[in-house]
C-alpha cells in the first residue's frame, strides 16, 4: 500500500527475516543431528548416512521465507545426497576425520552466528520495551506549564531510549542480513569436509570417487569463497551505513522539537503513523494504547505490533474530526462518525503530527482521493479555506461576500419547506454547497460600527446604551424570548429544499474550524419575536444582525446534538434573482426550541402552549403555517389541523 512508510515496511520485513532465521535454527539442529549420528554410529554408518541423504533433501521442501540464491545451494545438496547413497556400504571407522571436517562447522555455525541473532533480538526486544516506557512517561506530560527541567529530563530520556532502541535494532539487522550469506556457506562447508574424509580414509573410495569428485568439489569451494567474499563487501557496506546514521544530531531522536514553529502540510490525502488510542476500562477510568495507524483510501487502519496486517478501525468518508480537551493529555481529537456520533479519541505525540493527522483525515472524508489529481484538489481546497477565514472588517465586504442585509424586505416566501424523511432523497454534496465556498466565521462587528451604519448622522450615545426604539417591533410582538447562542459560522448554499443542505453546512463548518484551529466564538442574545429573529451584543445590548421570519426557508437542529442548529435564509439581490446563505449557531437551550417559538404566529393561546411544551411532527420537523392562513381569519384549532396535516 502506497500509505505504508519505511516504519511499516521494516516491521513487515522483520518478521519474514525473523520467520527465515527460526526455519533455518530448525533446520541446522535437525542436519546436526543427523552429522552427529554419523559420527557416533560408526556401527551404523549405512543406516546414518541415508538419513543425512534425506535430511539434505529436505532443505528444499522448507519453504524459506527468504530463499534468494538457494537454487544453487539446492542443487548441490541433491548431488551429496546422491553421494551418500552410493558410499553407503564404505563407510566404518571416521571418528576422527568426520569430528573435526563434518560436525565442527554445525556446531560452529550454531554456537556462534545462530546464538548471536537470538540474543541480539533479545536485546533488540529489551530496548523496544524502554523505547515504549520512556515514550508512555512523555506522552503523560500534563498541558499545564510544569516544571521545564521535568520536560527537558524526560525529553531526554526519549532521545536516549530512541538511540539505544536504534542501535540495537541496527546490530539486529545485520545480523540478520549475514545470516543470509551464512546459512550457505554453513550448508556446504562440512559436506566438504565430510567428501574429503571419506576420499583421504578410504583407498577403495579414492579410486572410485576422485577423479569424477574433484572437479565438483573445486566449483563448490569456489562458490562458498565467492560468498565469502560478497558477505565481506555487504558487511562493510553496512558498517558504513551503521556510521552514517548514528552520526545525526541529537534533536532527531527528541519529539516535538519544532513546537514554535513545526512545518505542517495540510493537503495530505494520506497518512500513517504511530498515535495512542483512548480505551475505557470503566464508567470514568480509561487506559491509552500506543498503536501504528495509517490510511488505506477512505479507511483509518491500525496494526498492532506484532501483527501480520492492519485492521480497519473506521470509515472516514463523510466524518468529521475536532480537536478535543482529554484529561491532563496534550494534542488529542476525536474522530465523528457521518451522523454526527462521536467516535474514537487519538492522541498524537508532536503538534506537526497532531495538525497534520486533522488535516489528513478532513480532506480524506470529503472523498478527494477519488478525484483523478487528489493532490491538486487538497491544495486548492485549502487554498480557498484560508481565504474563507482571512478577517473581514468591513461590513460592505461582508454584505457582498454573504449577501446580508441588515433590514431584509419580506419576499413572496410565507412558509417553510417540509419535506419528509421518508419521501426525501438525500442530495450530492455539490448540489447542497458548491465545492470551494468560503466560509465566514464571525458576523458581530463592533458596536459603534453597527450604529454609524444603520443611524447615519444620528448622535451615537457615548455610553452605549441602546435607545428607545433599538426594537421597533417588539413592543408590538407577541412573542419575545431570549435565548443565549454563540455564531459558529455561515456560508452560501446552493438550494433551500431539505435540511440536508443545513446538516452539511454544519459539518463543513465543524471541520474549517477544527483544520485551522478556530475554536474561539462570540456568545449573543437571539432575541425571537414573532416577525424577527435579532442578534443582540450582551454588553452593549445593541442589535448586530436582523433576520426576518419571511426570509427564513429552512431551519433543522442537529440529528445528534440538537443545541447544535442551523436555518437558511433567501434574500433578494439587485439583480432581481435571490442568494441563499446559511448561519449556524450552537445555543445553550435546544436549538429546536428556539424556531419553534420564533416561528409561532399571533395565537396567544397557542403561543402559551408552545412556551410550555415544543410539539414535533412525526418526521421530527416543525411547520411554519403559510401567512395566508392568517388572513383567512382560521381560528387556533385551524392551524393545528393545517400542523397535523403537513
Amino acid at each position: 500500500s502506497p500509505a505504508l512508510d519505511m516504519g511499516f515496511l521494516l516491521w513487515s520485513l522483520l518478521s519474514v527475516f525473523e520467520e527465515d532465521a527460526g526455519t533455518l535454527t530448525d533446520y541446522t539442529n535437525q542436519l546436526l543431528q543427523a552429522m552427529q549420528r554419523v559420527y557416533g554410529a560408526q556401527n551404523e554408518m549405512c543406516l546414518a548416512t541415508q538419513q543425512l541423504s534425506r535430511q539434505l533433501l529436505a532443505y528444499e521442501k522448507q519453504n524459506f521465507a527468504l530463499g534468494k540464491g538457494d537454487e544453487e545451494v539446492i542443487s548441490t545438496l541433491h548431488y551429496f545426497s546422491k553421494v551418500m547413497d552410493e558410499l553407503n556400504g564404505l563407510h566404518s571407522e571416521l571418528a576422527k576425520q568426520l569430528a573435526d571436517t563434518m560436525v565442527l562447522p554445525v556446531i560452529q555455525f550454531r554456537e556462534k552466528d545462530l546464538t548471536e541473532v537470538s540474543t541480539l533480538k533479545d536485546l533488540f526486544g529489551l530496548a523496544s520495551n524502554e523505547h515504549d516506557l520512556s515514550m508512555a512517561k512523555y506522552s503523560r506530560l500534563p498541558k499545564r506549564k510544569e516544571n521545564e527541567r521535568v520536560k527537558t529530563d524526560v525529553a531526554k530520556e526519549v532521545a536516549a531510549a530512541r538511540r539505544k532502541q536504534h542501535l540495537s535494532s541496527l546490530q539486529y539487522y545485520c545480523a540478520l542480513n549475514a545470516l543470509q550469506y551464512r546459512k550457505r556457506a554453513a550448508m556446504m562447508e562440512p559436506l566438504i569436509g565430510f567428501a574429503h574424509g571419506q576420499i583421504n580414509f578410504f583407498k577403495k573410495g579414492a579410486e572410485m570417487f576422485s577423479k569424477s569428485m574433484d572437479g565438483f568439489l573445486s566449483s563448490v569451494t569456489d562458490m562458498v569463497q565467492s560468498i565469502q567474499v560478497e558477505l565481506e563487501a555487504e558487511a562493510d557496506k553496512m558498517r558504513v551505513s551503521q556510521q552514517e546514521l548514528l552520526s545525526v544530531s541529537e534533536s532527531v531522536y527528541t519529539p516535538d522539537i519544532d513546537v514554535a514553529t513545526p512545518q505542517i502540510n495540510r493537503n495530505l490525502i494520506q497518512k500513517t503513523g504511530y498515535l495512542n488510542l483512548r480505551n475505557k476500562t470503566g464508567l470514568v477510568t480509561t487506559t491509552w494504547e500506543r498503536l501504528y495507524f495509517f490510511t488505506q483510501g477512505g479507511n483509518l487502519m491500525c496494526q498492532p505490533r506484532g501483527a501480520v496486517a492492519g485492521g480497519l478501525i473506521q470509515d472516514l468518508d463523510n466524518c468529521s474530526v475536532m480537536a478535543v480537551d482529554c484529561e491532563d493529555r496534550r494534542y488529542c481529537f476525536q474522530i465523528s462518525t457521518p451522523s454526527g456520533k462521536p467516535g474514537i479519541i487519538l492522541q498524537a505525540e508532536s503538534r506537526k503530527e497532531y495538525e497534520e493527522w486533522i488535516c489528513a483525515i478532513n480532506n480524506i472524508s470529503r472523498q478527494i482521493y477519488l478525484t483523478d489529481n487528489p493532490e491538486a484538489v487538497a491544495i486548492k481546497l485549502n487554498q480557498t479555506a484560508l481565504q474563507a477565514v482571512t478577517p473581514i472588517t468591513s461590513f460592505g465586504k461582508k454584505q457582498e461576500s454573504f449577501y446580508f442585509s441588515q433590514n431584509i424586505k419580506n419576499s413572496d416566501t410565507g412558509y417553510v419547506k417540509i419535506v419528509p424523511k421518508a419521501a426525501a432523497s438525500i442530495p450530492e454534496t455539490e448540489e447542497l454547497i458548491a465545492p470551494g465556498t468560503p466560509i465566514q466565521f464571525d458576523i458581530v462587528l463592533p458596536a459603534t460600527e453597527f450604529l454609524d451604519q444603520n443611524r447615519g448622522s444620528r448622535r451615537i450615545n457615548p455610553f452605549g446604551e441602546t435607545e428607545d426604539d433599538s426594537f421597533p417591533d417588539a413592543e408590538d410582538s407577541l412573542l419575545q424570548q431570549m435565548f443565549i447562542v454563540r455564531f459558529l459560522g455561515s456560508m452560501a448554499v446552493k438550494t433551500d429544499s431539505t435540511t440536508e443542505v443545513i446538516y452539511e453546512a454544519m459539518r463543513q463548518v465543524l471541520a474549517a474550524r477544527a483544520i485551522h484551529n478556530i475554536f474561539r466564538t462570540t456568545e449573543s442574545h437571539l432575541m425571537v419575536t414573532s416577525q424577527t429573529l435579532r442578534l443582540i451584543d450582551p454588553q452593549t445590548q445593541v442589535s448586530r444582525a436582523c433576520f426576518e421570519l419571511t426570509s427564513v426557508t429552512q431551519f433543522a437542529a442537529h440529528q445528534e446534538n440538537k443545541r447544535l442548529v442551523g436555518f437558511v435564509i433567501r434574500v433578494p439581490e439587485s439583480t432581481g434573482e435571490e442568494s441563499l446563505s446559511t448561519y449556524i449557531f450552537e445555543s445553550n437551550s435546544e436549538g429546536e426550541k428556539v424556531f419553534c417559538l420564533s416561528l409561532s404566529k399571533a395565537d396567544p393561546e397557542a403561543l402559551a402552549r408552545l412556551m410550555l411544551s415544543v410539539p414535533l411532527t412525526n418526521d421530527g420537523k416543525y411547520v411554519l403555517l403559510n401567512d395566508q392562513a392568517d388572513d383567512t381569519g382560521g381560528s387556533p384549532s385551524d392551524h393545528r389541523g393545517a400542523e397535523s396535516e403537513a
